[in-house]
């Protein structure tokens, strides 16, 4: 039976006891990691958030009741021990904090009783995801989950101190929104006061953050709840963290400046890391030639190369048709994989696939300097001789070539780039390499709409440079956009706003508002510029990749307390669920539940 509390108060979480308390008397309180029994004594290891401290139960210090009591312990009781700190009488315990010390018991409450858990509380569980989810209570439980949430917890401290400092001020922005096009799809809450109409939860506090700006307040600051219904990845979830920020009076470079400097606090603050600054900057275009994504991971080489100008004229119909189609043709140097084995090229070829290219060609060249190749028979000796030249090849190396669509072939050689870099172990995953991505394009060409769109959100700032072009060619136009990557993650990422009205409504124009569909959507923002909007710029943070990368985990689940699964449910409280029917008379709306389909 659960004993209550009265009259204790815990002077001591467990590893805050050390050997300078030798001889005082303390009182601890957590769960029973694991019990022994060896007749005359009993040693219980207590576990709180801070660790684990050994405590042992004798019949001459506790009394025949406390140590009858202490034989009932059984993993997951809560209980509160007031004892004496010594020095460990058995061998030191030299992986624990504790390890040179226990505590010997005076007086022992079990404050609650607890069933044997579905998995053991430990450290690297092999337990199945799906089952810590559905006891996600039990799993937070474990040292190596309370030590990345302790390490966000910490980050986010540190952020708001660093922002503080450099004149932020902390604001919190509405997350019942009015719904906005040009984005992910919003999530959004029925009305019961205004029936028939709903509200949007935010993906961002982007225009709020922009009027506070026109409001005065020069630079703000927040740790914001976010919320997109988009399909999930290892990195992503439908409501998320942004650390989210935005500056008055300013141009890129002050940006850039204040977050390198925000960065280099954090890294050395959370984990020791000294980071070098400034971060180095590589514009889009170069990114994406390079090494085939807007996120590049520069811990290692394997670049792309652009080989189209020297199979223009060969007959191999692959590289010929994606090329008189306006493609590219570009290929991976794979250093020394000339010996890969059939089977494991053609699973890169299905990997690729996987990625929309119709196929991969290959060449791997042999010890003796000859051609072992899929597409050789098509090209004359001196094509072949000019290919392997323009890709850097020797003898041993393993090509790898894509031809189609530039975005396609891009977005094929990056994801193999990186799946050869993992498996062929060319990553330093003791390098932290932080990279500024610049100069995107404003617009992207959407083939589902047919027209163009913001790559960012229709606010971004075009370089002025290139003002000119809006009326001309809009797929030429760079933004004053930059990404913050990190080892082949988006950290975050911003933009120089645009303050003037005339590029505003251009802006509208050109994705397809007419005045009056810009004034529905936006009408609130539109009417503050009328009033002086200051120049101004932001920038936002996801906060739990960030955490990933500082706990070195690759499951954004395994930072976030309470996460959903890849639908978008949580396996803990079952949600999303269904609702009493009266709820939903009381907003006026009906939910139609999809049809079966039959099934002969």
């Amino acid at each position: 039976m659960a004993e209550s509390m009265k009259g204790l108060h815990r002077s001591h979480r467990c590893t805050e006891v050390s050997s300078a308390n030798i001889g005082e008397k303390v009182t601890v309180m957590g769960w029973v990691q694991k019990r022994r029994n060896l007749g005359s004594l009993i040693f219980v290891d207590l576990r709180d958030r801070s660790g684990i401290l050994q405590i042992v139960f004798g019949e001459e210090n506790v009394g025949v009741e406390g140590f009858e009591k202490a034989g009932t312990l059984r993993s997951e009781f809560v209980i509160a021990v007031e004892g004496t700190v010594a020095k460990r009488t058995a061998a030191v315990n030299e992986n624990l904090k504790t390890g040179d010390i226990e505590i010997i018991a005076t007086s022992l409450r079990v404050l609650a009783e607890a069933q044997t858990p579905p998995f053991a509380i430990e450290e690297n569980s092999l337990t199945k995801e799906d089952i810590r989810l559905k006891y996600r209570y039990l799993d937070l439980r474990r040292p190596d989950i309370q030590s990345k949430l302790m390490m966000k917890s910490k980050v986010l401290g540190l952020m708001r101190a660093f922002m503080a400092n450099e004149g932020f001020l902390e604001i919190e922005t509405p997350i019942l929104c009015k719904s906005t096009p040009e984005g992910a799809r919003d999530y959004l809450v029925p009305s019961r006061v205004h029936q028939g109409n709903f509200y949007a939860l935010p993906q961002s506090p982007q225009i709020f953050k922009q009027l506070l700006m026109v409001s005065g307040y020069d630079r703000y600051f927040q740790i914001a709840r976010c919320f997109r219904d988009e399909d999930l990845r290892a990195d992503r979830q439908p409501e998320f963290t942004q650390a989210d920020m935005e500056l008055s009076f300013v141009d890129i470079e002050d940006v850039l400046d204040v977050n390198e400097r925000l960065l280099k606090y954090v890294w050395k603050e959370a984990i020791g890391v000294d980071i070098p600054t400034p971060f180095p900057r590589m514009p889009y275009h170069e990114a994406m030639d390079r090494y085939g994504s807007d996120k590049p991971d520069t811990r290692f080489g394997m670049e792309l190369t652009d080989v189209s100008d020297v199979v223009k004229n060969c007959e191999f119909v692959v590289f010929k048709g994606a090329l008189e189609a306006g493609g590219t043709v570009r290929g991976l140097n794979v250093e020394g994989q000339a010996g890969m084995p059939r089977k494991r090229i053609d699973k890169l070829v299905e990997f690729a696939k996987g990625y929309g290219a119709k196929g991969l060609a290959y060449v791997a060249i042999n010890e003796d300097g000859t051609y072992k190749s899929s597409f050789a028979k098509f090209m004359t000796e001196e094509e072949m001789t000019a290919l392997v030249a323009a890709m850097n090849g020797k003898p041993g190396d393993l090509l790898l070539f894509a031809a189609d669509k530039k975005s396609l072939v891009y977005n094929v050689l990056g994801a193999i780039r990186l799946e050869m870099g993992k498996e062929l172990g060319l990553i330093d995953e003791n390098k932290w390499n932080f990279l500024w991505v610049t100069e995107f394009p404003l617009f992207e060409w959407s083939e589902e709409e047919n027209r163009f769109m913001s790559m960012h959100h229709p606010f971004t700032m075009p370089m002025e440079e290139d003002l000119h072009l809006l009326d001309t060619d809009l797929g030429a136009v760079r933004s004053k956009a930059y990404d913050c990557v990190l080892n082949g993650t988006e950290l975050g990422g911003g933009s120089v706003r645009i303050h003037q009205s005339d590029i505003q409504e251009k802006m509208f124009e050109l994705l397809g508002f007419t005045k009056e569909s810009a004034h529905n959507q936006f009408g609130f923002l539109l009417d503050a510029f009328s009033y002086g909007v200051p120049p101004h710029a932001g920038l936002a943070y996801g906060v739990d990749r960030m955490i990933m990368h500082l706990t070195g985990t690759d499951n954004i689940r395994e930072v976030i307390a309470f996460p959903k699964v890849k639908d978008a449910s949580c396996m803990m409280s079952k949600c999303p669920s269904e609702v009493d029917p009266k709820q939903l008379e009381e907003l006026g709306i009906a939910s139609v539940a999809p049809q079966e389909e039959d099934v002969e």
